[in-house]
């Protein structure tokens, strides 16, 4: 049994599960890319993404307003910014 290095992201040298590379869902690659990358920046370029488009509502700076590609990754037409993740997550392997 060999001990992973904090570079290769090893739990007992101190590596966070959230810098591991996770793989997008074909659903999810549509928005930010098919190559594996740690959920950090999953959540980052979905963010990139809402804010390129314009998807944050307008009255509630908090709701997120789906396009047919984030609504296909959330399955609905609005998320609140906080439930967000939680359906992202549901999208990585």
């Amino acid at each position: 049994m060999t001990t992973k290095t904090k570079a290769e992201g090893g739990a007992k040298s101190g590596g966070s599960a959230l810098q591991k590379p996770v793989t997008p869902s074909k659903e999810l690659a549509a928005v930010v890319g098919a190559e594996p990358m740690p959920r950090t920046q999953v959540v980052k370029k979905v963010w990139d993404y809402i804010k390129a488009n314009n998807l944050q509502n307008e009255k509630d700076r908090r709701a997120i307003d789906a396009d047919a590609n984030l609504e296909k990754v959330f399955g609905k037409k609005q998320v609140t910014m906080f439930e967000m993740t939680k359906l992202i997550n549901q999208h990585l392997s």
